[in-house]
């Protein structure tokens, strides 16, 4: 007994254990019969374990009941359930069967409230992408297995998918259609003609349509084009901002040419002399190291008009210059406009409002800038704070007598010996004491005089 699903992420052919679990395979055929299982969506997508589906509006929304079981008797379109006391059953949970191969089909089971070792299914399923499955031994009740359909389960498998594990983009069941049923039709079910439409609940869970082409389907190589328009837009946006580009969506001159692949021995009268036959050229410069000053072998050349560059550009590409086969190309740089641009907006501002960059008085402000051109300080300058006048004149007395201070010092023959009043501080001292070591020669010789003396007169 098989049954075709026909999804968003291609068809899946299912072959059912009929024998095996009678009640799980009747419940699903017959649901699939009444078109129950049309554009339900999938959900609870784990990568390499497993993916659920089966409820019809998904169970995301508050008009879900959870689905229910073909004896509740649910309306094929509005996939409400008449008969709410029979809305789940009692599957059949194979001990011999185990979710080991990828592809089994199952019914998702929730345990009993009052008996835990009963379990009950509505409509809901499973099927495993993965092998080996031990989780979902003895608790979900296996009933058939996918025979073809393996690629549609990798393209599930490798879906992007939220934290609840719904795909970004929708993947659902668009059709289903029952290749055999042995069963027969329980009392009061009716097959509907055609696949009903989806209903308002459905259409009000989509997200991404499941045939919503995204930009993430396009050519590799238009995606790269946009990525990087919009890097260079945001680059260009940025440079804006700080003052390196009048305006981000600046275009580079048309009249300059940009030569690259020169001999390093190329000079710009060279370049000058071979390119002014197409017109007058403005400038030529070949881009040189700032420090060695060796060529780096490109340069520009910048026309008097756009239509002697454009002459230029097809009769000089791949010309032979100095041994050098060149390439010619329209230059692509705005540096030399937007240094211009700076250059004339910095002068017409400082024009207009003067002082340093266009600000008035910002000499004033610099506190520790010299008066005269920041030439280095002597002894006795005053930084730029602001005093008020007493202090600027205490100042100017405390400065005078310094000065006059450093006159007299000038003109002392020992500059370390003299103090504040003229006098030789180290002179005086001198004098003291030649002073003392005469007395103490004359009190010597008196002593010895006296000494004589009464020797004399005991003789």
């Amino acid at each position: 007994m098989s049954v075709l699903l026909e999804t968003s992420a291609g068809d899946i052919t299912i072959d059912l254990f009929v024998d095996e679990a009678p009640r799980c395979c009747e419940n699903f055929l017959k649901l699939c019969k009444i078109k129950y299982y049309n554009y339900s969506p999938l959900y609870n997508v784990q990568p390499n374990f497993s993916f659920q589906t089966g409820d019809p509006i998904g169970p995301e929304s508050k008009d879900s009941d959870g689905g229910s079981s073909i004896w509740s008797m649910p309306d094929g379109g509005t996939k409400r359930a008449t008969r709410r006391d029979r809305m789940t059953f009692q599957p059949e949970i194979s001990r011999s069967r185990k979710h080991t191969e990828r592809g089994t089909v199952s019914m998702a089971t929730t345990q009993s409230k009052t008996n835990p070792d009963e379990r009950f299914a509505g409509s809901q399923f499973l099927i495993t992408l993965g092998e080996n499955i031990e989780q979902l031994d003895g608790k979900a009740a296996i009933f058939g297995e996918v025979v073809e359909g393996f690629d549609a389960l990798e393209k599930i498998n490798a879906a992007f998918v939220d934290q609840t594990g719904r795909p970004l983009q929708d993947i659902r069941i668009l059709h289903t259609a029952i290749l055999d049923d042995p069963f027969d039709d329980p009392p009061g079910l009716v097959e509907p003609p055609q696949s009903p439409v989806p209903s308002a609940e459905q259409r009000a869970t989509v997200r991404i349509a499941h045939d919503e082409v995204l930009e993430g389907n396009a050519d590799p190589e238009q995606l790269e084009k946009i990525r990087r328009e919009r890097e260079a837009r945001a680059q260009a946006l940025t440079l804006e901002l700080i003052g390196d580009l009048p305006f981000a969506e600046v275009t580079p001159p048309e009249q300059i040419l940009f030569v690259c692949k020169l001999n390093p021995v190329t000079r710009d009268e060279d370049l000058e002399l071979i390119f002014s036959r197409f017109g007058k050229i403005l400038s030529c410069e070949v881009i040189r190291d700032k420090k060695t000053g060796d060529s780096l072998q490109y340069a520009f050349i910048e026309f008097g008009n756009k239509e002697d560059c454009e002459r230029a550009y097809f009769k000089m590409q791949g010309v032979l210059i100095d041994d050098h086969r060149i390439h010619v190309d329209f230059s692509q740089s705005v540096s030399k406009l937007s240094s211009e641009w700076r250059n004339t907006t910095n002068s017409k501002t400082a024009r207009s409002r003067g002082g340093f960059g266009g600000i008035e008085g910002l000499e004033k402000r610099r506190q520790y800038r010299a008066a005269n051109g920041g030439r280095q300080r002597e002894r006795g300058d005053n930084y730029d704070y602001v005093f008020d006048k007493k202090a600027k004149q205490r100042d100017g007395l405390r400065d005078d007598r310094e000065s006059e201070g450093r006159k007299h010092r000038s003109r002392s023959r020992s500059p370390r010996g003299r103090d504040t009043s003229g006098r030789d501080r180290d002179g005086g001292s001198q004098k003291k004491e030649r002073h003392y070591d005469d007395r103490k020669r004359r009190r010597s010789a008196d002593r010895h005089r006296d000494s004589d003396r009464h020797q004399r007169s005991r003789r």
